[in-house]
């Protein structure tokens, strides 16, 4: 335990350096390589899910829009960390908003995930209040593992407040309980074009 307290801060940066490697678009690459990179991802993770639960592409078609993002999650014992990028999409005007997230709670876990997760909106205001202001709070448990050699699981189904989030794991194995805050935000570069 005295190795865990003294060592902690160092363990910490190094996995928040490491974490933050994995999930951004490449700093070097142009804005537009970016955008392409995001929506890349957007496609292949729709096509994932679609193939899990079919019946999310015609919910996702007749919402008024949703949102695609890709993050690594990493769970230090009492702390966990993540970050990632995106687009959401509104169906109605055809817009697309890139965005960021990231994410920092404390409770028990341990490992490393990384997933997709698809938001869809129910309504238009809240999918406005998400792109707009993009915060969302709340306590989380889940347990992930690679259901195959490709890494390929579905995590779950949730429905909160006029949204429904689908998560699906890519790679990793993780088991977390904890109390998070979680925030997305739009991405300032790349929204300008």
């Amino acid at each position: 335990m005295k190795f865990i307290r003294m060592y902690s801060p160092v363990l910490l940066l190094m996995l928040g350096v490491l974490l933050s490697a994995c999930t951004s678009v490449n700093p070097l690459a142009s804005d537009a390589a970016k955008r392409q990179k995001v929506m890349t991802m957007h496609d292949t993770t729709l096509l994932k899910l679609y193939d899990v639960k079919p019946n999310v592409s015609s919910l996702i078609e007749n919402a008024p829009g949703y949102a695609v993002f890709s993050d690594s999650n990493v769970n230090v014992i009492f702390a966990s960390f993540s970050g990632g990028y995106g687009v959401a999409v509104n169906n109605i005007t055809g817009n697309k908003t890139f965005m960021k997230m990231g994410e920092a709670g404390v409770g028990l876990g341990f490992g490393l995930k990384n997933f997709r997760e698809v938001i869809v909106f129910h309504d238009e205001a809240t999918m406005n209040r998400f792109v707009n202001n993009g915060w969302q709070f709340g306590g989380h448990a889940d347990a992930a593992a690679i259901l195959n050699e490709k890494g390929e699981a579905i995590g779950g189904e949730i429905l909160i407040g006029n949204m429904t989030i689908y998560q699906l794991t890519t790679s990793g194995l993780a088991f977390q309980a904890t109390v998070k805050g979680t925030k997305y935000w739009k991405d300032k570069n790349l929204n300008q074009y």
